[in-house]
């Protein structure tokens, strides 16, 4: 490689790593602190109670053991083992979210220079990966993406190797694209996406009348998703929650069957889509390489590249999926495989940009002029990339200090209720137990909870609580303490109310069926709504 090259490509990760160091010691409940949070409660399950990839476990729905239904915990499995070795620290995850990130500059730009056989398209598209604000921001949380990101475009990149360079398709190759494909839908099935532009590249390579070779071809596009299918069916198996296959049965398949029974459903649709792109431009992208990437596929009839079929695959493949799965679960960090794709087309279109410009018949300070459009809109590009996503870097400090005293001062694996929706929050309490929403939670729910174990009631959200007139009462015969945040902490221990409690519990009860329970409550100074 040239070396002016490689240092260019050292300078753009220089710039990846700056920008992704910003806030990487920050608790884990800045944005999406439930994601992030259920991803660390794996990792330490995995690193403090079964070491075993197969198995892992969130901290919500009661004792252990809580098996989920999610993807190969890749991220979370690598963190336990640093865990294991230094001891629980989320940092480990972010730091190796944080690799996979950087790793997908370096492949982001080895691809570019491979398709449109520029160095420089290798430089852009590095370059503009390793700043568009997606990238960088959920470049450093503890996630899965990074990883299913890095996994996708490395196997595509191996895949269009092995599929438009080589005659024939050796059995190592095939087997290193094969295992690269495979953890890329491990990593995350989102990555499925990718077998549309892996069937651009079959039909590249059938178009160039190559060897085909079907058994090769075969294994590269049915063993990875068997493998998924695998891993999904024996780990459902025991699974309690069934989050993949959940959220496709409850959610985006109703949703995908009323686009093409209802016109309504199809509008709403359509409008979701729209809403999903306009993710994908604010905070994924950014505006200035939004309209550099539209403008980019305008122009690829126009642009030499090895196979614009696999880059109109990828885009087709990703808008498909926008439509299907983003339109349901609108979150910006679901259209992270369209980013590498977007740099790879914005490195091809401003090098064929330079290369037309140097051309020109015209005079040098012309020429310099028009080639230096390029840096200036890298460097607008640079500087709007923190403040799409500023306001995600925050979170609360306050209900951060509050988790981390209850951490220490519970008695250790005590079972809690947390009143508030927040693996976040339930990893730094580090406690197994439930998280619930007080305003729908009962009376009877808590004494299910309290039959198997829980021993504390964590009114996170005292001011749904207070709305529960029915729970906010039943609560009020065990005894509270306040956290210094102002979080009353309720010791539900087993066994009989006093009979005081009792009775006031029955007043309660006659009260709210004459309709004045919550002026019985008011007069009593309990579960009180405060104004404003």
């Amino acid at each position: 490689m040239n070396r002016a090259w490689i240092a260019g490509l050292l300078g753009v990760l220089a710039i990846g790593l700056g920008l992704r160091l910003y806030g990487i010691g920050n608790p884990i409940m800045d944005h999406p602190g439930w994601r992030q949070g259920d991803t660390a409660a794996i990792a330490r399950n995995f690193a403090e109670r079964q070491f075993d990839i197969l198995h892992p476990q969130t901290s919500y729905n009661g004792p252990p053991p809580n098996y989920v239904e999610l993807e190969l915990q890749i991220v979370p499995f690598l963190a336990a083992s640093l865990d294991k070795v230094f001891g629980v620290h989320e940092i480990f995850g972010r730091l190796i979210a944080l690799a996979f990130s950087l790793g997908t500059i370096v492949v982001v730009a080895v691809f570019a220079r491979w398709l449109f056989d520029s160095r420089l398209s290798g430089a852009i598209a590095g370059f503009f990966y390793a700043i568009f604000p997606g990238s960088v921001y959920y470049g450093r949380t503890f996630m899965p993406d990074c990883a299913m990101v890095f996994f996708l475009t490395a196997a595509l990149y191996a895949a269009a190797r092995l599929l438009l360079d080589r005659e024939r398709l050796a059995a190592r190759g095939v087997a290193w694209t094969t295992a690269l494909l495979s953890l890329a839908y491990l990593a995350k099935p989102v990555a499925l996406l990718g077998l549309a532009p892996l069937a651009g590249l079959v039909w590249d390579r059938f178009r160039a009348r190559k060897v085909m070779a079907p058994a090769a071809i075969a294994t590269l596009v049915v063993l990875p998703v068997v493998l998924v299918w695998l891993y999904d069916r024996r780990v459902a198996s025991y699974a309690e929650w069934h989050w993949a296959s959940g959220i496709t049965r409850l959610h985006v398949l109703p949703s995908l069957e009323g686009a093409f029974t209802s016109l309504a459903a199809l509008a709403a649709k359509c409008t979701q889509f729209r809403l999903a792109l306009g993710m994908l431009r604010e905070t994924m992208l950014g505006r200035t390489s939004f309209l550099l990437a539209i403008a980019a596929f305008v122009a690829l009839p126009w642009i030499s590249a090895r196979s614009k079929t696999l880059l109109w695959a990828w885009l087709a493949g990703g808008l498909a999926y926008v439509f299907v799965v983003v339109t349901v679960e609108r979150v910006d960090y679901y259209l992270y495989p369209l980013l590498p794709l977007c740099a790879l087309v914005i490195g091809g279109m401003l090098a064929r940009f330079v290369a037309l410009v140097r051309g020109v018949d015209a005079a040098p300070a012309a020429r310099y002029a028009l080639v230096a459009l390029v840096p200036l809109a890298a460097l607008v590009a640079l500087l709007t990339s923190r403040a799409p996503v500023a306001a995600y870097y925050s979170y609360n400090a306050q209900a951060y200090r509050n988790a981390v005293e209850l951490d220490r001062t519970l008695p250790p694996g005590v079972l809690v209720v947390i009143a508030h929706y927040g693996a976040d929050l339930q990893y730094y309490v580090d406690r197994f137990g439930w998280e619930e929403d007080p305003l729908l939670w009962t009376p009877f729910d808590e004494e299910s909870a309290i039959a198997k174990g829980a021993r504390y009631f964590i009114a996170v959200e005292d001011h749904r609580l207070r709305h529960n007139l029915e729970l906010c009462a039943w609560l009020q015969r065990f005894p509270v303490t306040t956290t210094q945040g102002g979080w009353p902490v309720y010791q539900t221990s087993p066994g009989e109310p006093s009979a005081s409690a009792m009775r006031f519990w029955q007043a309660f009860r006659n009260a709210e069926r004459a309709g004045s329970g919550r002026a019985f409550l008011d007069s009593r100074g309990v579960c009180r709504i405060t104004r404003g």
